[in-house]
C-alpha cells in the first residue's frame, strides 16, 4: 500500500475541520485527558449528541445509560472518539460537492449502512470494539469521496461512462493513476487508523485475493467488511436486484456461520438503526422490506420465474422417512429434479452418472459419513463444482467449522424447515447460474484463445515472410543464423553461407519495367527454393539479394552447391510478355573459421566474396578462405 505522498493528486483531499480537527490534534498529545476531550466535544452540540448516541447503543452491552459527554468519552475511549469525530465531520462537510457523476447522498447512505453492519457482525465475531468498527465502516470507501473531491470533472466522466465494462478500480487506475482502495488506505493511515484495520479495509472488496491466512483476524475482518458492503449494496439496490443480491448474501452468510433465519433476523435489526442514524446525520435511509421478502422478490417477477428450478439435486440420507419428506418438498414444492441415495457409497456411485448440481447429505450415516462423502466428491474434478449442503442435528461450532474445511458450502439443521430449505436452494441456484455463466465464458475464452493463437501464428508467419517471393525474409534469415552459429560452435561442425545476387537486375527493371522485374525475382526465388538441399535455408536478404544457410556443410560442398544453383538459374527462361528473359546470378561463398567471432562475420565474408564475383564479370561463384578471395570461371 502506498503512502499518501506517493499517490499522484492534483487538489485538496477531504479532511476534518473545526472541532473534529481539534480533537484529532488533541488525541495526538501524550497528555490528553478525557476531561480535555469532553470540554472540546461539548463545543459542538451535534457531535456531543452523536457520541452520546453511540455510547448508549446496544453494542455497548446494555450497560447503564450515560448522560454526560465525559462519561460517553470514557466509555468509548480516546481512539474511538477521534475516529467517530473524523467520520462525522466528513459526513457534515460533504453532503454535496462539485463532482457531477458522484451521488454524495447515496455514498453516505451506503457508508452508514455498511458501518452499522460492520459494527453488528464484527462485535458478534469478537473482532474488535463495535464503535471503532463503526467508524472504520463509515470511512471504508472514503477514497471514492477523495477522488470525487480531487478530480471532480475527470472522476465524474469516469462514473458516467455507461459503456465501460471494466471494473471501477481498473478505470480509476487507467485514468487517474490510483484507485479508491489505495487512496482510502493512505487517508486512513494518515489519520491515525491502526494498520491492523487499514489492511483488511484495503482488501475488503476482494478478500479472497488478500493473501491473509485463512481464519486469521485480518482475513475475518476483510470478510466482515466485504459482507457489510454487500448488505449496504442490497440496502441501496433497486427492487429488481433484491433476489440476486439476497441470494449472494445467503452464500456469504453461510461462510460466516449464519443460516437464513439468523441472517434474516440480523439484517432486520440493522434497518431501524440505519434509519435512526440517518436522521441524526441527515443522511437518507430508506424503509425496506424484510430480508425474507427481499429474498422472495424474484418469485414475483414473471421474467425470472423458473430461474432457480430445473436443478438436479442428489439427496443422501439413511433415514428413509426423513429422506421421503425432504424429497417431496424438493420435488413437489420447489420443483427440482431429485435423485435419492440411502448411503454415502451409493451416493458416490449415483453422482458419477447423474452429475447433480447440488448434493444435500446427512452428516451421520453408517459406512460412509456425510463428511467422508464430501472429501470423496471434492477429490474429483467433477465433484469440485457441486454445491454441497450438509444436514446435521449438531449445533457445535467446531463440527460446523470442520464441515466447511472439508468443502461443504452450506448447512441445514434437522429437522429441515421448508422456508429455510427454500432460501438455501435459492442461494445454491444462484451459485449454479454463476457457475454455468462462468463455464460459458470459459468456453468462449478458449475459442477466442484458439482464434488468437491462429491469428498470432499467421501474423508471425507474415512478419517472417517476404510478401513478393514467399521466401523467409531478412528477419527470418537473421534468426536462423542466430540459431545455426552457436549450434555449429558447440558441435564443431562446419557452417557455410551463400550470398546470391541477380546480375544486371537494374537493367531488367529499366528495360522491361518493375512488373517484369518482380516476375524475375519470384521465378529466381522459386528456383532457388526448389534447387536447395533439404537442410538448406533460403531467404530473401534484400532487393535482388538472397541468402542461403548451409548447416553441416564445409567450403568445398558449399562451393559445389553454389555452382549448381548458378547453372540452374542460368538455364532458366522467364516469360516477359511473349519474349523470354534469361538471367544469371553471382554468388559469394564463405565458411565458418576460427577467426570469425559471430554470424555477422561469416555473412560479411560472403559479401566480400560476392563483391569480387561481380567485379570479375558476374555469373560466377567466388570463395573466401583466410581472407583470400578466389573466383571460379
Amino acid at each position: 500500500m502506498k503512502k499518501l505522498e506517493q499517490i499522484p493528486l492534483d487538489g485538496d483531499l477531504p479532511s476534518p475541520k473545526g472541532v473534529a480537527l481539534a480533537i484529532l490534534d488533541l488525541c495526538r498529545r501524550e497528555d490528553a485527558t478525557f476531561t480535555d476531550l469532553a470540554q472540546l466535544a461539548q463545543t459542538d452540540p451535534a457531535l456531543a449528541g452523536r457520541l452520546l448516541r453511540q455510547a448508549n447503543s446496544a453494542a455497548m452491552g446494555g450497560g447503564r445509560p450515560v448522560a454526560s459527554v465525559l462519561e460517553a468519552i470514557r466509555r468509548l475511549g480516546l481512539g474511538t472518539v477521534r475516529n467517530l469525530a473524523l467520520g462525522f465531520s466528513l459526513v457534515d462537510q460533504h453532503q454535496n460537492g462539485p463532482c457531477q457523476g458522484f451521488d454524495y447522498q447515496s455514498f453516505w447512505s451506503h457508508s452508514l449502512l455498511m458501518a452499522i453492519a460492520v459494527q453488528q457482525f464484527g462485535t458478534t465475531m469478537n473482532l474488535g470494539s463495535g464503535e471503532e468498527l463503526f467508524a472504520c465502516g463509515l470511512l471504508a470507501q472514503v477514497g471514492r469521496l477523495g477522488l470525487a473531491t480531487v478530480y471532480p470533472a475527470a472522476y465524474g466522466r469516469l462514473l458516467q461512462d455507461t459503456d465501460a465494462h471494466s471494473p471501477l478500480v481498473e478505470r480509476e487506475r487507467e485514468h487517474l493513476h490510483t484507485d479508491h482502495n489505495e487512496l482510502t488506505a493512505a487517508l486512513l493511515t494518515a489519520w491515525g487508523i491502526p494498520s491492523a484495520l487499514v489492511e483488511p479495509i484495503y482488501h475488503h472488496e476482494a478478500p479472497e485475493a488478500s493473501g491473509f491466512l485463512a481464519g486469521s483476524r485480518p482475513q475475518q475482518l476483510a470478510s466482515v467488511f466485504h459482507f457489510a458492503r454487500c448488505i449496504a449494496d442490497l440496502g441501496l439496490a433497486p427492487e429488481s436486484e433484491y433476489g440476486n443480491r439476497s441470494a449472494a448474501l445467503l452464500l456469504l452468510g453461510g461462510k460466516l456461520g449464519l443460516d437464513a433465519d439468523a441472517l434474516d433476523h440480523a439484517i432486520n435489526e440493522l434497518m431501524p438503526r440505519w434509519r435512526e442514524w440517518g436522521n441524526l446525520l441527515k443522511v437518507p435511509a430508506a424503509a425496506l422490506p424484510t430480508f425474507a421478502q427481499m429474498s422472495a422478490a424474484d418469485a414475483r417477477r414473471p421474467e425470472l420465474s423458473g430461474t432457480p428450478t430445473a436443478l438436479r439435486v442428489l439427496l443422501v440420507d439413511d433415514d428413509a422417512t426423513s429422506r421421503c419428506i425432504v424429497e417431496s418438498v424438493l420435488r413437489d414444492v420447489l420443483g427440482h429434479t431429485v435423485i435419492s441415495a440411502g448411503t454415502g457409497a451409493e451416493a458416490l456411485a449415483v453422482a458419477v452418472d447423474a452429475q447433480p448440481h447440488i448434493v444435500i447429505t446427512d452428516w451421520m450415516m453408517p459406512g460412509m459419513s456425510g463428511l467422508e462423502l464430501t472429501h470423496a466428491l471434492r477429490a474429483t474434478e467433477w465433484g469440485q463444482t457441486m454445491y454441497l449442503i450438509m444436514l446435521t442435528g449438531l449445533d457445535a461450532e467446531d463440527e460446523i467449522a470442520e464441515a466447511f474445511e472439508a468443502g461443504v458450502d452450506d448447512f441445514l439443521t434437522k429437522p429441515v424447515n421448508v422456508r429455510t430449505l427454500r432460501a438455501r436452494l435459492r442461494a445454491a441456484g444462484h451459485y449454479v447460474q454463476l457457475l454455468e455463466a462462468w463455464e460459458r465464458d470459459r468456453a468462449q475464452l478458449k475459442q477466442f484463445a484458439a482464434e488468437l493463437a491462429i491469428s498470432n501464428r499467421r501474423l508471425e508467419h507474415t512478419a517472417m515472410t517476404d510478401l513478393l517471393t514467399g521466401l523467409p525474409n531478412r528477419r527470418a534469415g537473421t534468426d536462423a543464423l542466430a540459431k545455426a552459429w552457436p549450434a555449429a560452435s558447440r558441435s564443431q561442425q562446419p557452417l557455410s553461407v551463400l550470398v546470391l545476387d541477380i546480375d544486371y537486375f537494374k537493367r531488367i527493371n529499366d528495360t522491361h519495367g518493375h512488373a517484369v522485374g518482380d516476375k524475375v525475382l519470384v521465378a529466381v526465388a522459386q528456383e532457388l527454393q526448389r534447387a536447395a538441399r533439404k537442410n538448406d535455408a533460403v531467404c530473401r536478404w534484400g532487393g535482388e539479394e538472397f541468402l542461403m544457410i548451409c548447416e553441416n556443410t564445409d567450403l568445398k560442398a558449399a562451393l559445389l552447391a553454389a555452382d549448381r544453383l548458378r547453372r540452374t538459374v542460368e538455364s532458366m527462361k522467364i516469360d516477359a510478355g511473349g519474349s523470354p528473359i534469361r538471367t544469371s546470378i553471382s554468388i559469394g561463398v564463405a565458411s565458418r573459421e576460427a577467426s570469425m567471432i559471430d554470424a555477422d562475420s561469416l555473412v560479411n565474408a560472403a559479401d566480400r566474396a560476392l563483391y569480387r564475383a561481380k567485379e570479375s564479370g558476374r555469373n560466377r561463384s567466388c570463395i573466401i578462405v583466410q581472407g583470400q578471395l578466389r573466383c571460379l570461371p
